[in-house]
């Protein structure tokens, strides 16, 4: 019995109908007898090869379908992820300097996505606050110029229409007077930008560059001052005797400022007294230094203001009444953070109280390191 002969069942789709055959062979002429009979089986494949081709064609549709299905369905949610972006890329691409106040849509769903809009949103906002405040920097800075330069001009205008009725060394005084203004704005100008370049590049060795003696340094300040007649300017050092030193690290030069600024606040306000405290604080690590005056005071809804560039709370204030620009306690507020300090308006029954807290060297030596 030989098989198969002729045919077999194919996985291949587009093959035909076979069949599958038994043949027995005629054996008689091996045995040496007359030929005897032949056996012919035949088993028709057709049913089954037409079974196997149509379950072949329904598995290659079924994954045809699967796969159409599968990509369709990649393709949109992949569309309905991407298009929050595309949106977001879409405004992004619009905004410029001068709309910066325009921000980027948010998805509903909180995923991946509109945790990024929303930390572009946030950057937006930082971005919008900063050129505001450069742009009101700037425009102050210009009309705080303007106004001695202006005064300045007319006085010597003046005085070179009438030159013989003019009293020269008045108009000296005065046009000297705007010299000085004009110079220690420049000056404070000056030192806010360079403040600024020193904090946006984080120098690790800015507020540690040298031991300060506050001891020292606030009975300078204060024997150098010539307060306005009126003003009595004294002196308390608290727990800090005369002969402790009071260290901290920083720039003595800018912590001076720190004090001189606060007493021209104190005293262009008191009405008749300008107190400085200062106090060691052993158990916090902190060096406390106060000045407090007797005048109006600073209303608690001004607090945060006061220490805002070109924040002047009397607006009618003009430099022959002792108005400053506006950058006093902005600067001393500046260097304070610089050292790793506070400073802050306290409440006090009469008049203002600014409170300076810096750390003392060992505090500060370890925050800087």
């Amino acid at each position: 019995m030989t098989g198969p002969k002729g045919g077999a069942l194919s996985l291949w789709p587009f093959s035909s109908a076979s069949a599958y055959r038994f043949v027995v062979p005629d054996t008689s002429e091996i045995l040496g007898r007359a030929p005897d009979w032949v056996l012919l089986a035949e088993n028709p494949l057709l049913r089954e090869q037409t079974q196997l081709r149509t379950v072949v064609w329904s598995l290659v549709g079924a994954v045809a379908f699967v796969t159409a299905l599968a990509s369709a369905s990649a393709w949109y949610a992949a569309g309905r992820v991407l298009r929050p972006m595309e949106a977001i890329r879409d405004e992004f691409a619009q905004l410029s300097t001068h709309h910066l106040d325009r921000r980027v849509p948010l998805p509903r769903t909180d995923n991946e996505i509109s945790r990024l809009g929303r930390t572009l949103n946030t950057t937006l906002d930082r971005l919008h606050a900063a050129l505001e405040q450069q742009q009101r920097f700037v425009a102050d800075a210009s009309h705080e110029l303007r106004t001695p330069l202006a005064a300045l001009r007319i006085e010597l205008e003046l005085a070179l229409t009438r030159p013989a009725t003019t009293d020269w060394p008045r108009t000296v005084r005065d046009a000297l007077g705007d010299t000085l203004r004009l110079q220690r704005l420049a000056a404070d100008l000056l030192l806010l930008a360079r403040l600024d370049a020193e904090a946006r590049n984080h120098d690790p060795h800015f507020a540690t560059r040298e031991h300060v003696d506050l001891n020292d340094l606030v009975r300078d300040e204060v024997a150098r001052r010539h307060p306005p007649p009126h003003v009595a300017l004294t002196l308390h050092l608290g727990n800090a005797p005369a002969h402790e030193p009071v260290l901290v690290h920083g720039h003595r030069s800018l912590l001076a400022r720190v004090l001189g600024n606060l007493l021209d606040n104190a005293e262009r306000h008191a009405t008749s007294t300008v107190t400085v405290r200062l106090t060691h604080r052993l158990d916090q690590h902190q060096a406390v230094l106060e000045v407090f005056d007797d005048g109006p005071g600073i209303p608690p809804q001004h607090r945060t203001r006061v220490f805002e560039r070109f924040t002047r709370l009397d607006d009618a204030r003009t430099k022959d009444s002792g108005g400053g620009a506006g950058l006093g306690l902005a600067l001393a507020h500046h260097i304070t953070t610089l050292h790793h300090g506070t400073l802050r308006i306290t409440d006090s029954p009469h008049g203002a109280h600014l409170t300076a807290c810096l750390p003392t060297a060992a505090d500060s030596q370890a925050i800087s390191g």
